[in-house]
């Protein structure tokens, strides 16, 4: 077994939860500053009226129109954050791809992590899954050039899909303001 399937195995079940909320809270933050406390209507927005992040379209059971800031966070953590694997990533890589995940999805965030991760030279799979190999590069990497790589690799992957739908130019300037943050 390797040292660092190891290190992760010998946390208690306990321990992870509590790591993984403490990473979370800190996630969580970060993607409210891009996500904004307001109720947007954008017309050009296909997740329809959305607050806090959380949209209409992508959460039927909600009305977001009276969401708070609290249950935003608890649905955040339900739906978006656990089962994922982002408390394996070390901090603040786990912030930026959970902050890519709520915007872009979990695999298209996951990707530009990889793609992050090759750029910086070391060898993972480009699958957009969020597997051992990848979370143990990612704490492998030198901090800042993998963040710099993770923050490029978005921001093309907004230039792209302005560049494929010329309807969503109106989020170029936010979507690359959040991706190079």
């Amino acid at each position: 077994m390797s040292r660092e399937i190891k290190r992760i195995v010998s946390v208690s079940t306990e321990e992870q939860g509590v790591m993984s909320r403490v990473l979370f809270e800190q996630a969580i933050e970060f993607v409210l500053e891009h996500e904004g406390e307001v109720l947007n209507d954008h017309p050009e927005d296909r997740g329809g009226p959305t607050k806090f992040g959380i949209s209409q379209q992508w959460n039927p059971d909600v009305n977001v129109r009276e969401l708070t800031r609290e249950q935003a966070i608890d649905i955040y953590w339900q739906r978006y954050w656990l089962g994922h694997g982002y408390e394996q990533l070390p901090e603040p890589v786990a912030s930026k791809v959970f902050d890519l995940a709520v915007n872009l999805g979990d695999q298209t965030a996951v990707i530009c992590l990889q793609r992050a991760l090759r750029a910086c030279g070391l060898r993972v799979k480009v699958d957009g899954l969020l597997g051992l190999k990848t979370c143990g590069a990612s704490r492998r990497a030198d901090a800042a050039a993998l963040m710099a790589a993770l923050r490029s690799e978005a921001a093309g992957e907004y230039r792209l899909r302005v560049a494929r739908d010329a309807d969503q130019a109106a989020f170029r300037d936010g979507w690359l303001n959040r991706a190079y943050s």
